[in-house]
């Protein structure tokens, strides 16, 4: 058996030059080679190209990078987290390329795997798919991706053996495991190293034919940004999306695989109880989340892909962000519930950007409207500004088209068919005539129009 060589962390930073691809693991700063990253933020290594998924917190992980200008370009689906990416970006002080999460995690293993691309429907007729090749496979539109491979990955892992092969914690795996195999020389940090032999053949996750070298380096509370603490969670509730929640919960039935995406969906977990039988999924790598815990982060709990702490049901599962997206498109996800900018009568759904701001922010949005068995809509029915967000048509930048199966706002609730776009419900304190007034869509009216009553909190899935 081989035996991996040991350094530090500056050691370690040496080994990155200026003009390398670096390829960092990390979902927030959950499973972030956070002493890696640092050590290399005191280098003079300049001109670097830095693939992953978000670039840290202000003052964490690759935001330290950024501060110093060592960074060329970025490449991930979820900057928008940090302000310093964005002013940065939105300045021309750095290039920025977004890819939608799944997109990029399946782009990884693809780098890794050896193969020379794939063709997936995530992205087709949106912004992100411009320039691309476009082909109709069984049916349905999909768009040409080429794989993703960089000069050097910093990973991050829970335990390691001296022969390199790494073990994950909870939700740590995320884009680890994929970046692991996508180097030409791969570095992991790890919070422990023990001899050959002591982690089991059953538990280890990456082979260690694909690391190069260890880093020892133990991570505190400090790394972790706002999932150090369930104190850090900034979830907004108030009786109106807390309605909205109890709505939608109200579409699930028993044994559904659901994903809550961020904003209103997540209030959708304070109502679930464990004896309703649905299985939400994160597709930062989990499935079965419980609630919240009342104290600790993300030292204790796995994250949820809000960065939230959660807890894990009986019978739940962690994998990396390639098994969870393939999951996604692979149709093994009932229902998808996510929140919304604009949603028009054709069911469109754009969520991911906003007039005047730059493009930084895609996640799994598109993997999920187009991946999900059923799609559900959560949003405020107008903008601060008092315009609608029911549109003829959308004229923000598409997350995905004709997939909304359900729209819940403040003010109604519409359903989508090949007849169009339906009224189905008034909520509390709305009226047909106010839905009409903020509404610029064309819609019908159902003969079954129910009205929600006031203080509506929850319906126990069927």
């Amino acid at each position: 058996m081989k035996s991996v060589p040991i350094i530090n962390a500056r050691q370690a930073a040496a080994k990155v030059r200026s003009g390398d691809a670096l390829l960092v693991g990390g979902f927030g700063m959950t499973g972030t080679p956070v002493h890696l990253l640092h050590a290399l933020a005191e280098t003079d290594t300049r001109n670097i190209a830095f693939i992953g998924n978000n670039i840290g917190e202000s003052g964490l992980g690759g935001s330290r990078l950024l501060r110093n200008g060592q960074l060329s370009k970025m490449m991930g689906s979820f900057f928008t987290s940090n302000p310093e990416a964005v002013a940065a970006a939105q300045s021309g002080v750095i290039e920025a390329k977004l890819i939608p999460q799944g997109t990029f995690a399946e782009a990884l293993r693809a780098g890794g795997a050896g193969i020379g691309g794939f063709f997936t429907p995530t992205s087709v007729d949106t912004q992100l798919a411009e320039g691309c090749e476009i082909r109709v496979i069984n049916g349905r539109k999909m768009v040409f991706v080429e794989p993703i491979r960089g000069d050097i990955a910093f990973i991050r892992a829970w335990r390691a053996d001296t022969a390199g092969n790494l073990q994950y914690r909870m939700t740590e795996s995320n884009f680890n495991r994929a970046i692991a195999t996508a180097a030409e020389t791969v570095i992991a940090e790890v919070e422990e190293i023990v001899p050959t032999g002591e982690i089991h053949p059953d538990a280890i996750h990456t082979p260690g034919c694909f690391v190069d070298y260890l880093v020892q380096a133990n991570v505190r509370l400090e790394h972790l940004g706002t999932s150090a603490s369930i104190a850090d969670s900034t979830k907004k509730t108030n009786p109106a999306r807390m309605t909205m929640a109890a709505v939608a919960l109200r579409q699930l039935r028993r044994g559904d695989v659901v994903n809550l995406g961020v904003g209103i969906p997540t209030l959708i977990a304070d109502l679930i109880s464990p004896d309703d039988g649905i299985i939400l999924h994160s597709e930062n790598g989990m499935l079965g989340m419980g609630p919240e815990p009342t104290t600790g982060g993300a030292m204790d709990f796995p994250v949820n892909a809000g960065k939230i702490p959660v807890t894990a049901l009986p019978g739940a599962s962690y994998f990396d962000s390639a098994d969870s997206f393939a999951m996604i498109r692979g149709g093994h996800i009932d229902v998808a519930i996510m929140g919304g900018l604009q949603v028009d009568q054709h069911a469109n759904l754009a969520n991911w950007a906003a007039p005047n701001r730059p493009l930084l922010g895609v996640g799994g949005a598109m993997d999920l409207a187009s991946g999900a068995k059923r799609l559900v809509v959560t949003m405020t029915h107008v903008n601060k500004d008092g315009a609608s967000k029911v549109v003829e048509n959308c004229d923000l930048p598409l997350t995905a088209s004709g997939a909304v199966d359900l729209l819940i706002t403040d003010l109604a609730v519409f359903e989508f068919d090949d007849g169009g776009m339906t009224l189905s419900a008034l909520m509390p304190g709305s009226s047909v005539d106010t839905v009409r007034r903020h509404t610029v869509a064309n819609y019908r009216t159902s003969d079954r129009l129910e009205t929600i009553a006031a203080g509506f909190s929850r319906c126990a899935p069927s």
